[in-house]
């Protein structure tokens, strides 16, 4: 299943949650905040959000530092 991330095309299995595609793409998933189609998802419901074909998704990862 075809979905947009960050602007790009990327594959999906069909039932894909949110939560299967943060492990999926990111090694530290507690920094993450997914906004899908154009709508900002909260944490609690990224294990309820499956994904659909066309979604699109940005994802953005909060780095620490100074």
């Amino acid at each position: 299943m075809q979905i947009r991330l960050n602007g790009e095309p990327y594959e999906v299995e069909p039932g894909t949650t949110l939560a299967v595609l943060v492990e999926a793409i990111s090694d530290e998933p507690r920094g993450i905040a997914i906004e899908l189609n154009r709508e900002i998802v909260p944490k609690s419901q990224h294990d309820a959000v499956v994904l659909a074909e066309g979604d699109e998704l940005e994802v953005v990862q909060f780095v620490g530092g100074g």
